[in-house]
Protein backbone atom coordinates (compact mmCIF):
# COMPACT_ATOMS: atom_id res chain seq x y z
CA UNK A 1 0.00 0.00 0.00
CA UNK A 2 1.29 3.65 -1.02
CA UNK A 3 1.04 6.27 1.28
CA UNK A 4 0.51 9.90 1.12
CA UNK A 5 4.22 10.54 0.58
CA UNK A 6 4.71 7.23 -2.23
CA UNK A 7 6.60 5.08 -0.12
CA UNK A 8 5.47 1.55 0.44
CA UNK A 9 4.76 -0.08 3.76
CA UNK A 10 2.70 -2.83 5.33
CA UNK A 11 -0.89 -1.67 6.07
CA UNK A 12 -0.73 -3.27 9.58
CA UNK A 13 2.38 -0.66 10.58
CA UNK A 14 0.78 2.18 12.09
CA UNK A 15 3.51 3.03 14.40
CA UNK A 16 6.54 2.89 12.00
CA UNK A 17 7.70 6.34 11.41
CA UNK A 18 11.53 6.06 10.78
CA UNK A 19 12.80 6.45 7.04
CA UNK A 20 14.33 4.07 5.27
CA UNK A 21 17.08 5.25 2.98
CA UNK A 22 17.82 3.23 0.20
CA UNK A 23 21.22 4.37 -1.56
CA UNK A 24 20.26 4.97 -5.44
CA UNK A 25 22.74 6.01 -8.55
CA UNK A 26 21.30 7.95 -10.84
CA UNK A 27 22.88 9.52 -14.15
CA UNK A 28 22.49 13.38 -15.45
CA UNK A 29 19.61 12.51 -17.32
CA UNK A 30 17.82 11.15 -13.49
CA UNK A 31 18.13 7.55 -14.67
CA UNK A 32 20.34 4.28 -14.87
CA UNK A 33 20.19 2.44 -18.00
CA UNK A 34 20.84 -1.60 -18.69
CA UNK A 35 23.22 -3.43 -21.06
CA UNK A 36 21.36 -2.70 -24.10
CA UNK A 37 20.48 1.17 -23.77
CA UNK A 38 23.50 1.35 -21.26
CA UNK A 39 22.08 0.86 -17.27
CA UNK A 40 18.44 0.31 -16.78
CA UNK A 41 16.58 2.27 -14.24
CA UNK A 42 16.69 0.74 -10.62
CA UNK A 43 14.40 2.69 -8.88
CA UNK A 44 10.90 1.35 -8.70
CA UNK A 45 8.06 -0.34 -6.88
CA UNK A 46 8.75 -2.03 -3.30
CA UNK A 47 7.51 -5.62 -1.92
CA UNK A 48 5.33 -5.59 0.80
CA UNK A 49 7.16 -5.95 4.18
CA UNK A 50 7.45 -9.38 5.86
CA UNK A 51 6.76 -9.35 9.70
CA UNK A 52 9.32 -10.88 11.84
CA UNK A 53 8.05 -12.79 14.95
CA UNK A 54 8.81 -9.66 17.05
CA UNK A 55 6.68 -6.59 17.18
CA UNK A 56 9.20 -3.67 17.46
CA UNK A 57 9.11 -1.78 13.95
CA UNK A 58 13.06 -1.52 13.91
CA UNK A 59 12.82 -5.47 13.55
CA UNK A 60 11.00 -5.08 10.13
CA UNK A 61 12.66 -6.01 6.66
CA UNK A 62 13.63 -3.36 4.54
CA UNK A 63 11.79 -3.14 1.63
CA UNK A 64 12.99 -4.44 -1.53
CA UNK A 65 13.39 -2.26 -4.78
CA UNK A 66 12.14 -4.01 -7.55
CA UNK A 67 13.50 -2.92 -11.39
CA UNK A 68 10.65 -1.38 -13.25
CA UNK A 69 10.73 -0.08 -16.51
CA UNK A 70 7.32 2.26 -18.42
CA UNK A 71 6.40 2.22 -21.81
CA UNK A 72 3.96 4.60 -23.89
CA UNK A 73 0.76 2.36 -24.48
CA UNK A 74 -1.87 4.94 -25.81
CA UNK A 75 -2.87 8.17 -27.76
CA UNK A 76 -5.01 10.34 -28.43
CA UNK A 77 -6.22 14.05 -29.63
CA UNK A 78 -8.65 16.31 -30.10
CA UNK A 79 -8.61 19.64 -31.80
CA UNK A 80 -11.40 22.64 -32.17
CA UNK A 81 -14.15 22.29 -34.82
CA UNK A 82 -13.44 26.24 -35.81
CA UNK A 83 -10.83 26.19 -38.36
CA UNK A 84 -8.90 29.89 -39.33
CA UNK A 85 -6.97 29.88 -42.24
CA UNK A 86 -4.00 32.43 -43.40
CA UNK A 87 -6.46 33.70 -46.00
CA UNK A 88 -8.76 34.44 -42.73
CA UNK A 89 -6.07 36.02 -41.02
CA UNK A 90 -5.54 38.14 -43.74
CA UNK A 91 -8.63 39.90 -43.47
CA UNK A 92 -7.60 40.93 -39.86
CA UNK A 93 -4.18 41.76 -39.98
CA UNK A 94 -1.60 42.98 -42.92
CA UNK A 95 -0.20 39.11 -43.92
CA UNK A 96 -1.07 37.08 -46.81
CA UNK A 97 -1.02 32.92 -47.20
CA UNK A 98 2.49 33.09 -49.08
CA UNK A 99 4.11 35.46 -46.63
CA UNK A 100 3.26 32.87 -43.32
CA UNK A 101 3.73 29.85 -44.98
CA UNK A 102 7.25 30.52 -46.36
CA UNK A 103 8.38 32.17 -42.97
CA UNK A 104 6.74 29.42 -40.88
CA UNK A 105 5.24 26.61 -42.59
CA UNK A 106 1.95 27.29 -41.30
CA UNK A 107 -1.48 27.34 -43.29
CA UNK A 108 -4.37 26.66 -40.98
CA UNK A 109 -4.53 26.56 -36.98
CA UNK A 110 -7.64 25.56 -34.62
CA UNK A 111 -8.98 27.72 -32.54
CA UNK A 112 -11.31 27.36 -29.21
CA UNK A 113 -14.20 29.45 -29.56
CA UNK A 114 -18.02 28.45 -28.90
CA UNK A 115 -18.80 25.74 -26.47
CA UNK A 116 -15.18 24.57 -26.77
CA UNK A 117 -12.92 24.26 -23.29
CA UNK A 118 -10.04 23.14 -22.92
CA UNK A 119 -11.02 20.67 -20.39
CA UNK A 120 -13.78 19.02 -23.22
CA UNK A 121 -10.37 18.61 -25.33
CA UNK A 122 -8.10 17.27 -22.91
CA UNK A 123 -11.03 14.98 -21.95
CA UNK A 124 -11.51 13.60 -25.76
CA UNK A 125 -7.70 13.30 -26.22
CA UNK A 126 -7.61 11.66 -23.20
CA UNK A 127 -10.51 9.20 -24.03
CA UNK A 128 -8.70 8.11 -27.09
CA UNK A 129 -5.97 7.24 -25.33
CA UNK A 130 -7.24 5.49 -23.02
CA UNK A 131 -8.91 3.16 -25.67
CA UNK A 132 -6.27 2.65 -27.45
CA UNK A 133 -4.17 1.75 -24.66
CA UNK A 134 -7.21 -0.67 -23.00
CA UNK A 135 -7.11 1.11 -20.08
CA UNK A 136 -10.53 1.93 -17.72
CA UNK A 137 -10.38 5.46 -16.06
CA UNK A 138 -10.56 3.21 -12.68
CA UNK A 139 -7.21 1.71 -13.13
CA UNK A 140 -5.48 5.34 -13.80
CA UNK A 141 -3.01 5.67 -10.99
CA UNK A 142 -2.59 9.82 -11.99
CA UNK A 143 -3.13 12.49 -14.37
CA UNK A 144 -0.94 15.00 -15.39
CA UNK A 145 -1.92 18.55 -17.42
CA UNK A 146 0.76 19.61 -18.78
CA UNK A 147 -0.87 23.19 -19.68
CA UNK A 148 -0.29 27.05 -19.65
CA UNK A 149 -3.51 27.93 -20.12
CA UNK A 150 -6.08 26.26 -17.72
CA UNK A 151 -9.88 27.16 -17.98
CA UNK A 152 -9.87 27.73 -14.14
CA UNK A 153 -6.72 29.92 -12.50
CA UNK A 154 -5.85 26.65 -9.88
CA UNK A 155 -5.74 24.23 -12.59
CA UNK A 156 -7.43 21.82 -14.66
CA UNK A 157 -6.13 18.43 -13.62
CA UNK A 158 -8.73 17.53 -11.29
CA UNK A 159 -11.33 18.63 -13.53
CA UNK A 160 -10.53 16.13 -16.30
CA UNK A 161 -10.20 13.10 -13.87
CA UNK A 162 -13.73 13.96 -12.40
CA UNK A 163 -14.62 13.85 -16.28
CA UNK A 164 -12.93 10.73 -16.90
CA UNK A 165 -15.03 8.75 -14.81
CA UNK A 166 -11.76 8.03 -12.23
CA UNK A 167 -13.41 7.09 -9.09
CA UNK A 168 -10.68 6.06 -7.00
CA UNK A 169 -9.64 9.71 -6.92
CA UNK A 170 -6.26 9.47 -8.39
CA UNK A 171 -3.76 12.36 -7.70
CA UNK A 172 -3.93 15.03 -10.88
CA UNK A 173 -1.68 18.12 -11.13
CA UNK A 174 -0.72 20.39 -13.50
CA UNK A 175 2.42 21.18 -15.30
CA UNK A 176 3.08 24.84 -16.76
CA UNK A 177 6.28 24.91 -18.47
CA UNK A 178 4.53 25.53 -22.13
CA UNK A 179 6.05 24.56 -25.41
CA UNK A 180 8.07 22.13 -23.21
CA UNK A 181 5.43 21.08 -20.57
CA UNK A 182 4.72 17.72 -22.37
CA UNK A 183 8.17 16.72 -22.57
CA UNK A 184 8.60 17.65 -18.71
CA UNK A 185 5.45 15.31 -18.10
CA UNK A 186 6.90 12.26 -19.21
CA UNK A 187 9.61 12.93 -16.93
CA UNK A 188 7.28 13.28 -14.12
CA UNK A 189 5.59 10.16 -15.08
CA UNK A 190 8.79 8.11 -15.06
CA UNK A 191 9.76 9.22 -11.73
CA UNK A 192 6.64 8.49 -10.74
CA UNK A 193 6.35 4.72 -11.63
CA UNK A 194 9.96 3.81 -11.37
CA UNK A 195 10.01 5.73 -7.48
CA UNK A 196 6.32 5.56 -6.89
CA UNK A 197 5.26 2.32 -7.46
CA UNK A 198 2.55 3.71 -9.83
CA UNK A 199 0.94 1.64 -12.61
CA UNK A 200 -0.94 3.65 -14.99
CA UNK A 201 0.06 7.52 -16.02
CA UNK A 202 -1.95 9.81 -17.85
CA UNK A 203 -0.32 12.26 -19.48
CA UNK A 204 -1.84 15.17 -21.10
CA UNK A 205 -0.91 18.21 -23.22
CA UNK A 206 -3.36 20.86 -23.82
CA UNK A 207 -2.93 24.68 -24.39
CA UNK A 208 -5.45 27.44 -25.73
CA UNK A 209 -2.89 29.96 -26.66
CA UNK A 210 -4.73 32.25 -28.72
CA UNK A 211 -6.90 33.49 -25.39
CA UNK A 212 -3.30 35.35 -24.97
CA UNK A 213 -2.67 36.18 -28.59
CA UNK A 214 -2.84 39.93 -30.31
CA UNK A 215 -4.78 39.49 -33.29
CA UNK A 216 -3.48 42.43 -34.52
CA UNK A 217 0.09 41.71 -34.12
CA UNK A 218 0.99 39.40 -37.35
CA UNK A 219 4.51 38.75 -35.90
CA UNK A 220 2.71 36.10 -33.31
CA UNK A 221 -1.12 35.69 -34.60
CA UNK A 222 -0.21 33.59 -37.43
CA UNK A 223 2.15 31.44 -34.84
CA UNK A 224 -0.20 29.58 -32.45
CA UNK A 225 -3.58 27.50 -32.29
CA UNK A 226 -5.10 25.05 -29.96
CA UNK A 227 -5.30 21.96 -29.45
CA UNK A 228 -4.53 18.66 -26.87
CA UNK A 229 -3.19 15.55 -27.12
CA UNK A 230 -2.35 12.69 -24.72
CA UNK A 231 -0.83 9.41 -23.95
CA UNK A 232 -1.41 6.81 -21.14
CA UNK A 233 2.28 5.24 -19.75
CA UNK A 234 2.23 2.15 -18.17
CA UNK A 235 4.64 0.25 -15.50
CA UNK A 236 6.37 -2.55 -17.35
CA UNK A 237 9.39 -4.94 -16.42
CA UNK A 238 12.46 -3.88 -17.08
CA UNK A 239 13.01 -5.44 -20.02
CA UNK A 240 10.38 -3.62 -21.93
CA UNK A 241 10.93 -0.16 -20.80
CA UNK A 242 10.43 2.06 -22.99
CA UNK A 243 11.50 5.41 -21.98
CA UNK A 244 15.13 5.44 -22.38
CA UNK A 245 16.56 8.77 -21.13
CA UNK A 246 15.67 12.40 -20.79
CA UNK A 247 17.78 15.66 -21.14
CA UNK A 248 16.41 18.51 -19.89
CA UNK A 249 17.00 22.42 -19.24
CA UNK A 250 16.02 25.68 -18.16
CA UNK A 251 17.51 29.69 -18.19
CA UNK A 252 15.18 32.41 -16.91
CA UNK A 253 17.58 34.48 -18.64
CA UNK A 254 15.52 33.98 -21.77
CA UNK A 255 12.25 34.73 -20.09
CA UNK A 256 13.06 38.25 -21.82
CA UNK A 257 12.83 36.69 -25.55
CA UNK A 258 9.58 34.94 -24.61
CA UNK A 259 7.22 35.58 -21.94
CA UNK A 260 3.14 36.51 -21.32
CA UNK A 261 3.66 38.65 -18.01
CA UNK A 262 1.04 39.58 -15.48
CA UNK A 263 -0.86 43.47 -15.39
CA UNK A 264 -2.92 45.27 -13.09
CA UNK A 265 -5.50 46.78 -14.51
CA UNK A 266 -6.21 49.90 -14.99
CA UNK A 267 -9.47 50.96 -12.90
CA UNK A 268 -9.65 52.31 -9.81
CA UNK A 269 -9.93 50.09 -6.71
CA UNK A 270 -8.11 51.97 -3.31
CA UNK A 271 -9.69 51.70 -0.57
CA UNK A 272 -10.30 55.13 1.10
CA UNK A 273 -10.28 55.57 5.10
CA UNK A 274 -11.99 58.96 6.62
CA UNK A 275 -11.41 60.21 2.76
CA UNK A 276 -7.66 59.46 1.66
CA UNK A 277 -6.09 56.65 -0.07
CA UNK A 278 -5.19 53.74 1.37
CA UNK A 279 -1.54 53.03 0.07
CA UNK A 280 -1.51 50.23 -2.31
CA UNK A 281 -3.77 48.14 -0.79
CA UNK A 282 -6.28 46.04 -1.83
CA UNK A 283 -3.91 45.31 -5.08
CA UNK A 284 -5.46 46.14 -8.49
CA UNK A 285 -7.25 43.66 -10.65
CA UNK A 286 -4.70 41.73 -12.68
CA UNK A 287 -4.65 40.20 -15.72
CA UNK A 288 -1.88 38.68 -18.30
CA UNK A 289 -0.77 40.39 -21.04
CA UNK A 290 -0.50 39.01 -24.90
CA UNK A 291 2.26 36.98 -25.74
CA UNK A 292 5.26 38.83 -26.36
CA UNK A 293 7.99 37.04 -28.71
CA UNK A 294 11.74 37.91 -29.88
CA UNK A 295 11.29 35.76 -32.89
CA UNK A 296 14.83 35.92 -34.30
CA UNK A 297 16.20 35.22 -30.49
CA UNK A 298 13.91 32.00 -29.68
CA UNK A 299 14.37 30.68 -33.27
CA UNK A 300 18.28 30.73 -32.51
CA UNK A 301 18.14 29.40 -29.00
CA UNK A 302 15.98 26.59 -30.70
CA UNK A 303 18.54 25.54 -33.14
CA UNK A 304 21.71 26.06 -30.74
CA UNK A 305 20.24 23.89 -27.71
CA UNK A 306 17.82 21.49 -28.91
CA UNK A 307 20.69 19.71 -31.09
CA UNK A 308 22.47 19.58 -28.29
CA UNK A 309 19.69 18.29 -25.70
CA UNK A 310 18.81 15.53 -28.19
CA UNK A 311 22.43 14.55 -28.49
CA UNK A 312 22.88 14.09 -25.11
CA UNK A 313 19.80 12.51 -24.70
CA UNK A 314 21.14 9.77 -27.27
CA UNK A 315 24.32 9.35 -25.28
CA UNK A 316 22.45 8.89 -22.00
CA UNK A 317 20.42 6.08 -24.18
CA UNK A 318 23.56 4.95 -25.28
CA UNK A 319 22.00 4.54 -28.65
CA UNK A 320 23.57 6.65 -32.42
CA UNK A 321 21.26 8.83 -34.03
CA UNK A 322 21.20 6.00 -37.22
CA UNK A 323 19.13 4.05 -34.59
CA UNK A 324 16.43 6.38 -34.26
CA UNK A 325 13.29 5.55 -36.44
CA UNK A 326 11.50 9.31 -36.22
CA UNK A 327 12.30 13.29 -35.25
CA UNK A 328 9.54 14.46 -33.35
CA UNK A 329 9.90 18.25 -32.16
CA UNK A 330 7.60 20.94 -30.56
CA UNK A 331 5.58 21.72 -33.54
CA UNK A 332 6.96 25.78 -33.48
CA UNK A 333 8.24 26.56 -36.81
CA UNK A 334 9.16 24.50 -40.48
CA UNK A 335 12.18 26.39 -40.69
CA UNK A 336 13.07 25.00 -37.09
CA UNK A 337 12.53 21.58 -37.21
CA UNK A 338 14.38 22.10 -40.79
CA UNK A 339 17.20 23.55 -39.19
CA UNK A 340 17.50 21.25 -36.33
CA UNK A 341 16.98 17.98 -38.62
CA UNK A 342 19.70 19.14 -40.88
CA UNK A 343 22.00 19.45 -37.74
CA UNK A 344 21.51 16.30 -36.78
CA UNK A 345 21.74 14.58 -39.86
CA UNK A 346 18.07 13.36 -40.32
CA UNK A 347 16.92 12.81 -43.41
CA UNK A 348 13.47 14.63 -44.02
CA UNK A 349 11.75 11.39 -44.51
CA UNK A 350 12.45 10.84 -40.84
CA UNK A 351 10.82 14.13 -39.50
CA UNK A 352 6.98 13.96 -38.15
CA UNK A 353 5.42 17.40 -39.33
CA UNK A 354 1.63 18.61 -39.06
CA UNK A 355 2.78 22.06 -38.41
CA UNK A 356 1.06 22.98 -41.58
CA UNK A 357 -2.55 22.06 -40.42
CA UNK A 358 -1.89 23.57 -36.67
CA UNK A 359 -0.21 26.04 -35.84
CA UNK A 360 2.15 25.99 -32.82
CA UNK A 361 -0.29 24.24 -30.17
CA UNK A 362 2.17 24.48 -27.31
CA UNK A 363 2.34 21.65 -24.59
CA UNK A 364 -0.18 20.01 -27.14
CA UNK A 365 2.18 20.04 -30.51
CA UNK A 366 4.13 16.31 -29.70
CA UNK A 367 1.08 14.22 -28.58
CA UNK A 368 -0.92 15.46 -31.22
CA UNK A 369 1.61 14.79 -33.88
CA UNK A 370 2.41 11.60 -31.87
CA UNK A 371 -0.93 10.24 -32.12
CA UNK A 372 -1.61 11.54 -35.92
CA UNK A 373 1.50 9.37 -36.99
CA UNK A 374 0.70 6.31 -34.68
CA UNK A 375 -3.12 6.21 -35.95
CA UNK A 376 -1.65 7.08 -39.80
CA UNK A 377 0.49 3.95 -39.52
CA UNK A 378 3.82 5.73 -39.68
CA UNK A 379 4.67 5.21 -36.15
CA UNK A 380 4.62 1.43 -35.84
CA UNK A 381 5.26 -0.55 -32.51
CA UNK A 382 9.14 -0.96 -31.58
CA UNK A 383 9.94 2.20 -33.20
CA UNK A 384 12.25 4.76 -31.33
CA UNK A 385 11.93 8.39 -31.86
CA UNK A 386 13.71 11.31 -30.41
CA UNK A 387 11.47 14.20 -29.04
CA UNK A 388 12.37 17.61 -28.04
CA UNK A 389 9.95 20.55 -26.77
CA UNK A 390 11.47 23.91 -25.92
CA UNK A 391 9.65 27.43 -25.51
CA UNK A 392 8.99 29.72 -23.13
CA UNK A 393 10.87 29.39 -19.42
CA UNK A 394 12.84 29.63 -21.26
CA UNK A 395 12.52 25.73 -21.06
CA UNK A 396 13.51 22.94 -23.02
CA UNK A 397 14.62 18.89 -22.74
CA UNK A 398 14.35 15.97 -24.61
CA UNK A 399 13.34 12.36 -24.66
CA UNK A 400 14.24 8.99 -26.15
CA UNK A 401 11.41 6.98 -26.57
CA UNK A 402 10.10 3.54 -28.32
CA UNK A 403 6.01 3.39 -28.46
CA UNK A 404 4.63 0.32 -27.40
Amino acid sequence: MANASGFFTHPSISTFRSKTHVPIRVSGSGFCFSKRFSKRVLCSTVDSIDKHASTSPSEYRRPKLVPSGCKLIGSGSAVPSLLISNDDLAKIVDTNDEWIATRTGIRNRRVVSGKDTLVGLAVEAATKALEMAEVVPEDIDLVLMCTSTPDDLFGAAPQIQKALGCTKNPLSYDITAACSGFVLGLVSAACHIRGGGFKNVLVIGADSLSRFVDWTDRGTCILFGDAAGAVVIQACDIEDDGLFSFDVHSDGDGRRHLNASIKESETDGALTSNGSVFGDFPPKQSSYSCIQMNGKEVFRFAVKCVPQSIEAALQKAGLPASSIDWLLLHQANQRIIDSVATRLKFPPERVISNLANYGNTSAASIPLALDEAVRSGKVKPGHTLATSGFGAGLTWGSAIIRWR
